[in-house]
């Protein structure tokens, strides 16, 4: 059956599978491991809102997360990794720039 695991406070149940082996359903999640691809770096971060989903708006009113679903997340460990690397704040604008 679908879980449908919507964002909020973490909540997952244990379900029993054949052989008595167990497999753990997310029902709420507020965080998750994501990967930013061009720097090749995988922090875990905290999920702020769910954006867009291609299959339905209801997935998007209601929260819900699933493959494939766009997601705004928390980027400060991102920042806090680059800034550690590179030496580079990201987000901060230059004192020169007047937009």
């Amino acid at each position: 059956p679908a879980t449908l695991c919507k964002l909020g406070a973490k909540r997952v149940r244990s379900v029993r599978c054949r052989g008595g082996n167990m497999k753990y359903r997310a029902l709420r999640l507020d965080s998750g491991n994501y990967a930013w691809g061009s720097e090749n770096v995988t922090k875990k971060v905290r999920i702020l809102d769910v954006v867009y989903n291609a299959s339905s708006n209801e997935l998007v009113r209601t929260k819900t997360l699933l493959k494939n679903t766009i997601i705004q997340i928390d980027a400060q460990p991102y920042k806090q990794w680059y800034l550690k690397k590179f030496g580079v704040e990201l987000g901060k604008k230059k004192k020169g720039d007047k937009k």
